[in-house]
C-alpha cells in the first residue's frame, strides 16, 4: 500500500477541501465546507484530509466529542470521500492511515455513517470493505425509501385518485425561493403537535444554504385559491432527489395536495434524476419503523435500501495491515 499522510483541515484548507469534493466519485453538495459550517457552533469539526504526497485523494468530514469522532453528526451522510479512480487497495490504506492517526492522537472509536449508494457517480463501496476487514461493528441500520426513476414503478390506486382530486380542487403548484411561509405555517405545527420537535434547520439556516446552494436546495409549495396547504423541501445532488421535509395542513385531509405535488416532482421535475429519495422511516436511532410513513412511500413506487451506521476502535488499525496478500 502507498504511504499517506493525515491533517486535520483549518480554514487554510477550505479551497483544497471544496475542489476535492467537487470531483469526488461519492461527494455531494453536503460535504462543501459553506454546507457544514452553518452549524459549526454546534458541532466541533474534527475533518480529516488524507494525501498521497502533495496530492489529496480522500476527505473524512467530521466532528469529535469527548474521545470518540463521528462522521459527521451534523448531515445526513458521511464516510470517507475518495477521488475517482483510488482503487480498493489504496482506500483500505486511506482508511488504514486514518485509523493509525486517530489511535495516536488519543481517539479510541470513530462511528462511521455511511453514505447511501444512490448517491454514488459511480460504484463507490470499497470503504464497506475496508470497515469489514478492521472488524467494524454494525450498530444502526435505517430503511430507506427510493424510487429508481430509470426503472419501471407505478403509483398505488389510492395515489392516483388522489391526484385526480387534486386536480378536480384546482391546486396549483409553485416552486418558491422563500421558506418562511412553509416554516411558520405548516412544518413548525406539524413538528411540534405530532413530535415535539423542531425541524432540524432554522428558517434562517434553511435561507443561508438556500443562497449558497440555489441549485441544490429547492422549495415546492401547493395551493388551494392562494392558500398554502402543503409543501415540500428537496436536496438535489446529481444522481438524487431527497425529500428534506414534507408537510401538509393538517385540516386538508381530502384535498390530494402530496399526491398532486409527488407526481409534479417524481414524473416531471426530476424525472431526470436516476433516483428519486424519501428518506428514512425509522425512528429511535433506528430502532423503530413507522410502518404507515413507508407504506406510504411505497405507494408511489418507492422500495427499500438502507443505510448503515458502523462503530470501530481506531486500534484496529492492525488489521488492515495484515488484510491485503
Amino acid at each position: 500500500m502507498k504511504k499517506y499522510t493525515i491533517k486535520i483541515y483549518e480554514p487554510s484548507d477550505y479551497c483544497i477541501w471544496n475542489a476535492f469534493i467537487s470531483t469526488a466519485k461519492n461527494g455531494t453538495f453536503l460535504f462543501h465546507r459553506d454546507f457544514m459550517e452553518y452549524h459549526q457552533d454546534r458541532f466541533e469539526d474534527y475533518s480529516l484530509l488524507v494525501f498521497s504526497g502533495k496530492n489529496c485523494v480522500a476527505v473524512l468530514p467530521a466532528n469529535t466529542l469527548q474521545n470518540t469522532v463521528f462522521s459527521h453528526s451534523g448531515l445526513s451522510y458521511g464516510g470517507l470521500v475518495y477521488e475517482d479512480g483510488l482503487s480498493l487497495v489504496n482506500v483500505i490504506g486511506c482508511f488504514k492511515a486514518i485509523l493509525s492517526f486517530l489511535n495516536k492522537e488519543g481517539i479510541s472509536t470513530l462511528h462511521v455513517k455511511t453514505i447511501p449508494s444512490y448517491y454514488y457517480k459511480k460504484p463507490s463501496d470499497e470503504i464497506a470493505a475496508a470497515l469489514f476487514l478492521a472488524k467494524a461493528q454494525l450498530v444502526r441500520r435505517d430503511s430507506l425509501a427510493v424510487i429508481d426513476l430509470k426503472k419501471d414503478f407505478s403509483f398505488s390506486k389510492l395515489r392516483e385518485r388522489g391526484i385526480q382530486k387534486a386536480i378536480k380542487n384546482n391546486l396549483i403548484i409553485k416552486e418558491e425561493t422563500d421558506f418562511e411561509c412553509f416554516w411558520n405555517e405548516i412544518l413548525i405545527p406539524n413538528l411540534a403537535t405530532r413530535h415535539q420537535v423542531s425541524p432540524v434547520h432554522s428558517i434562517a439556516e434553511i435561507t443561508y444554504l438556500r443562497n449558497k446552494f440555489p441549485a441544490n436546495i429547492r422549495q415546492f409549495n401547493v395551493y388551494r385559491k392562494g392558500q398554502l396547504i402543503a409543501g415540500t423541501t428537496i436536496f438535489e445532488t446529481e444522481t438524487t432527489a431527497h425529500c428534506q421535509y414534507i408537510s401538509k395542513y393538517e385540516k386538508e385531509k381530502n384535498s390530494g395536495s402530496l399526491d398532486f405535488l409527488f407526481d409534479h416532482l417524481i414524473r416531471t421535475t426530476f424525472a431526470d434524476k436516476n433516483y428519486f429519495d424519501f428518506g428514512s422511516s425509522n425512528e429511535n436511532q433506528g430502532k423503530e419503523l413507522n410502518a404507515g410513513l413507508v407504506e406510504w412511500k411505497e405507494s408511489f413506487g418507492a422500495s427499500t435500501t438502507i443505510q448503515d451506521f458502523y462503530e470501530i476502535e481506531t486500534a484496529n488499525y492492525y488489521h488492515l495491515e495484515t488484510a491485503i496478500i
